[in-house]
């Protein structure tokens, strides 16, 4: 898989972005397209996060100046390493 970005999230561990999931991202949701660097800070500085669904599952969120409000990103975690899931605008936190 070819990594587009990776970055840090606060705990230090190393977030990969693919080249895949980034496809599977704005294929689903085009509004945030232009948010790359956005869901990057979301992992890097969150303004909120939370424990997702899964054990190995954290969501960060940023607030941003869409007319959702915030941006949600889902990262997967595995032997110490992350990697971006998904991400799409929300109107609210949960």
């Amino acid at each position: 898989m070819t990594i587009r970005a990776a970055v840090k999230d606060p705990n230090g561990r190393m977030v990969d972005l693919t080249e895949e999931r980034w496809g599977h991202i704005i294929e689903r949701h085009p509004e945030i397209e232009r948010l790359d660097q956005t869901v990057l800070r979301a992992v890097q500085a969150p303004g909120h996060c939370m424990s997702g669904r899964l054990a190995n599952e954290e969501w960060y969120y940023v607030k941003t100046d869409t007319p959702s409000n915030w941006l949600k990103v889902v990262v997967a975690y595995a032997e110490g390493r992350g990697h971006i899931v998904t991400a799409y605008a929300r109107r609210s936190m949960p």
